[in-house]
């Protein structure tokens, strides 16, 4: 369950002395082990009750999946109710129209992101899931491993970032039904410029405990940006179809290219 690492906690603070022995594998695997329980320990009391993980619905995670995609949990939880409720099954999904999962798909942004979810539904509804999941639409390997883990129950563990920022720093390695676990300890804890070491339960065996890191660079701000202009024609679009000449022409041509709207005879409509 547990692999040994190949380069020792600590080993770098105590680089430079001569008589230093590297710690036997099974040191190693004895340190790592306690590293895994901590862990585990830590997240029976302190997991997030997110909906998704209540499920094993490969369909249901991969909606979890997709709106996750650079929104907010917050943000994406009651999206993800109502998304279910109305849609609960691929084959649902794939017999609505574009325009209608556009709309449900308002706010939460990235609106490419609906249209993939829309196509990957029309294949699984179509052919099944595919054994090399990267084939859908929208999908790449981090949510590909996320539904082979989470909906599956294949021995994989999915790299988000929050996992990868645990395991560089800790230099431990985790067994793969400890994701959610990882999740939950790089979101609320293992932050990425203030880590909370003093809360953390691997704190113990942490060379990186005490650390703080560099701001990361910020997405550009999204008042008076082009991804404003187009959220904004599109919600106007959404609501009615518009002539063109009242719409931002520039956003419209971006939309327009993207398939989520339409321009026909001067009227800038959603997809059918």
């Amino acid at each position: 369950m547990v692999q040994a690492a190949a380069v020792s906690m600590g080993a770098q603070s105590r680089a430079g002395h001569g008589d230093w022995q590297p710690p036997s594998p099974v040191t190693l695997a004895i340190r790592l082990a306690r590293m895994e329980a901590a862990l585990s320990a830590w997240f029976g009391q302190h997991r997030r009750a997110l909906p998704w993980r209540k499920t094993r619905d490969p369909y249901a995670i991969l909606v979890s999946e997709v709106m996750l995609q650079q929104t907010q949990v917050e943000r994406v939880i009651p999206r993800y109710a109502a998304w279910l409720a109305r849609w609960p099954t691929a084959a649902a999904l794939a017999a609505a129209s574009a325009a209608d999962v556009i709309r449900e798909w308002q706010g939460l942004g990235y609106n490419r992101r609906a249209l993939a979810l829309h196509r990957a539904a029309k294949r699984i509804a179509a052919e099944g899931w595919p054994a090399d999941l990267t084939e859908l639409p929208g999908v790449g390997r981090y949510t590909a491993d996320a539904l082979r883990n989470f909906a599956f129950g294949e021995a994989v563990l999915p790299m988000d970032v929050n996992v990868r920022r645990v395991l560089e720093r800790t230099g431990g390695t985790f067994a793969p039904e400890l994701a959610a676990a990882l999740m939950d300890l790089g979101a609320t804890v293992c932050l990425a410029r203030v880590p909370r070491c003093a809360r953390c339960p691997l704190t113990f065996a942490c060379p990186a405990r005490g650390r703080r890191y560099e701001a990361l660079r910020k997405q550009s701000r999204f008042e008076g940006s082009f991804r404003q202009r187009r959220a904004t024609t599109l919600r106007l679009v959404a609501a009615e179809p518009r002539p063109l000449g009242e719409l931002d022409a520039e956003a419209v041509e971006s939309l327009h290219l993207d398939g989520l709207v339409r321009v026909e005879n001067g009227l800038v409509a959603l997809p059918a």
